[in-house]
């Protein structure tokens, strides 16, 4: 007999700050896995199905931000019953005020946990007087859920859907622990209607969900946490210490980072999505393959940039008003969006620059004009890389803004750059980071591959047996102990 702790499983059921439940945890694994078990044996009851998914997507969250799980607990409710009451209403300023109760609540909640302590320190910065933070914790995720909540009231505003009949189908909706704490941001018009389909997993999306799962994991632990923990966090925790070359690398790792972890992410959520039978939407697309700004927000974090394009820049009257304010509305809509990521100037700073570059490439759109016209296809593909390098860089740059602690670090990455750059180090630098480099050239490799490769390695996956797929996920398992370089990294979204 196996003796078991039961003080260690005990434990398993209560809240520990520093130990997270993430996808990329060996204990998430071995618990999906029996997870995957029960969910095959109830997924033709439809109640039962939807019961438990929903109670382990509760302990999920519980599990990551501890008694909190009871505001997604209330939002849920409120937001459920507000949105039969706007449904029901046959006055047009009754369900308006409705709306915008929803929108109060649901906002007020999001400002209080991540804008209270920003408004504080502002306030006493104008008073003069000390700045002393609140204690105030915040839930994992509460953003996502948020943005998700108020799609299902707003569509149902705009007439776009009808809501649940029960309210376990809107909790199901809510809290589907695969995006649950990091996106992709699932709109209820695209989620809902899945969960009155009967369950089924085809062999594509078996072979595209463990493809993702396995691509997924790869590029977050052996890619970004072991670039970040050994090169970019040192760089940015001191950037006076290191030349400019290097705070140079290190603003390419970071781009490099943050796209291996939250795509990373996406891809797990969208892979662990399809393996219960549901489809989730496209979140990254190559995005440092764009031609211009325009194209990067269409291929970066789309389920975001479309939200906000949806619901916040149609809101503010789009492109119907004039040019000028078509201008306007996209500033303001990434201003805001810069907020949303975090309540700080470096965050503003960071939507200011990138509204202002897409109302630049609006502008420009606009005159029609067409520089370096030609039919030489060796010079449209020259000048097809200098703008993927040109918009690449500008993305870099505004990076640097969402990533120092402050702007004084910030300045100093900026200035090492543009003052101490030292290219005579580069062969040392290269020596003394050999493993960081070659893992920052197999990343930016891969997302430059054309998309042809990707779709035949996915095919080829889908097509392999099911003991290769198994093998597959083993191997991409050990790969992850062996190369991990310490604890359990949480995800960068994780924050927002």
């Amino acid at each position: 007999m196996f003796p078991i702790d039961i003080h260690k499983l005990f434990q398993q059921f209560v809240y520990h700050a520093k130990e997270p439940l993430i996808f990329n945890s060996g204990f998430f694994l071995f618990l999906f896995l029996g997870f995957l078990c029960l969910y095959t044996l109830l997924h033709k009851n439809h109640r039962a199905k939807l019961t438990f998914v929903t109670l382990f997507s509760l302990y999920f969250y519980y599990k990551s931000s501890g008694i909190y799980f009871l505001i997604l607990v209330g939002s849920t409710v409120v937001d459920y019953a507000l949105a039969n009451l706007i449904y029901k209403s046959e006055v047009q300023w009754k369900k308006y005020l409705l709306l915008v109760f929803s929108l109060v609540i649901n906002l007020g909640m999001l400002g209080y946990f991540k804008y209270t302590n920003f408004l504080h320190e502002i306030f006493s910065g104008l008073a003069g007087v000390p700045y002393k933070p609140f204690d105030i914790f915040l839930p994992v995720g509460v953003s996502f859920f948020t943005f998700q909540s108020l799609s299902y009231t707003i569509d149902i505003y705009r007439g776009n859907l009808k809501p649940v009949d029960n309210i376990l189908d809107y909790a199901f909706f809510v809290s589907f622990f695969p995006q649950l704490v990091a996106g992709p941001i699932v709109r209820a018009v695209d989620f809902i209607p899945q969960i009155y389909k009967p369950t089924s997993v085809t062999r594509e999306m078996l072979g595209r969900g463990v493809y993702l799962i396995c691509t997924g994991m790869f590029k977050k632990v052996v890619i970004s946490d072991y670039i970040s923990l050994n090169f970019v966090d040192r760089i940015f925790d001191a950037p006076t210490l290191y030349t400019g070359l290097e705070n140079l690398f290190g603003v390419y790792g970071y781009a490099l980072q943050i796209y291996c972890d939250f795509s990373g992410y996406s891809d797990m959520a969208i892979g662990i999505a399809l393996l219960l039978g549901f489809h989730f939407p496209l979140n990254f697309d190559s995005p440092y393959q764009s031609r211009n700004i325009t194209e990067f927000w269409r291929r970066w974090h789309i389920s975001l940039s479309t939200w906000l394009r949806d619901y916040l820049y149609i809101s503010l009257g789009g492109n119907r008003k004039g040019n000028f304010r078509t201008y306007v509305n996209l500033f303001i809509t990434m201003v805001l969006g810069g907020l949303w990521h975090g309540a700080s100037f470096r965050y503003i700073l960071w939507g200011a620059l990138h509204g202002a570059a897409l109302a630049l490439h609006k502008f420009y759109s606009s005159l029609g004009v067409v520089f370096f016209k030609t039919d030489t296809p060796w010079v449209k593909s020259l000048v097809n890389v200098l703008c993927v390098l040109i918009t690449f860089h500008f993305v870099c740059f505004c990076w640097i803004f969402f990533r120092a602690a402050n702007m004084v670090i910030a300045g100093e990455v900026i200035s090492q750059i543009f003052t101490s750059f030292s290219p005579q180090i580069f062969f040392d630098f290269v020596s003394g980071y050999k493993i960081v480099l070659l893992l920052m050239l197999l990343g930016y490799v891969l997302h430059f591959l054309p998309k042809g490769i990707e779709t035949q390695t996915e095919n080829w996956v889908t097509n392999s047996s099911l003991a290769m797929k198994a093998g597959l996920v083993v191997a991409v398992i050990v790969l992850v102990i062996q190369t991990k370089s310490a604890g359990i990294q949480p995800f960068i979204y994780f924050q927002f």
